[in-house]
């Protein structure tokens, strides 16, 4: 959803109660990855550089080709199962290295406070 500058995608992390930063995508390419790359905040973690030419914008998905390049992503991650229903909601900002699956946070606050306070 693009509400002005901004971009909130919400993905679902876990189906168990675990922590928001062992969030990783499904898989390291396509339209969720490549929102994530280009519109998230720049990786705090360099790449490994072997001197080549960066391939990453010949491969973009077309659909987030078309959005504005100043769009901010605001991702809301989610742990749910059926048995459990919602067990954590948190939203921030995370990026993605090339290649990579899983989300390195640069900031997250829970939406929701947890479910039991124990496992906090």
């Amino acid at each position: 959803m693009v509400l002005g500058s901004n971009a909130f995608l919400p993905i679902l992390y876990a189906k168990k109660d675990v922590p928001v930063t062992e969030a990783r995508l499904r898989k390291a390419y396509g339209l969720r990855a490549d929102l994530i790359r280009r519109h998230g905040p720049k990786p705090m973690q360099l790449a490994f550089d072997l001197d080549m030419e960066d391939l990453d914008e010949e491969h973009v998905h077309p659909d987030v080709a078309l959005l504005p390049p100043e769009l901010q992503l605001i991702i809301v991650a989610y742990a749910c199962s059926m048995e459990q229903g919602v067990m954590r909601v948190e939203w921030g900002s995370a990026g993605l290295l090339h290649g990579d699956r899983y989300l390195i946070w640069h900031h997250h606050e829970p939406l929701l406070p947890p479910a039991n306070p124990r496992a906090a």
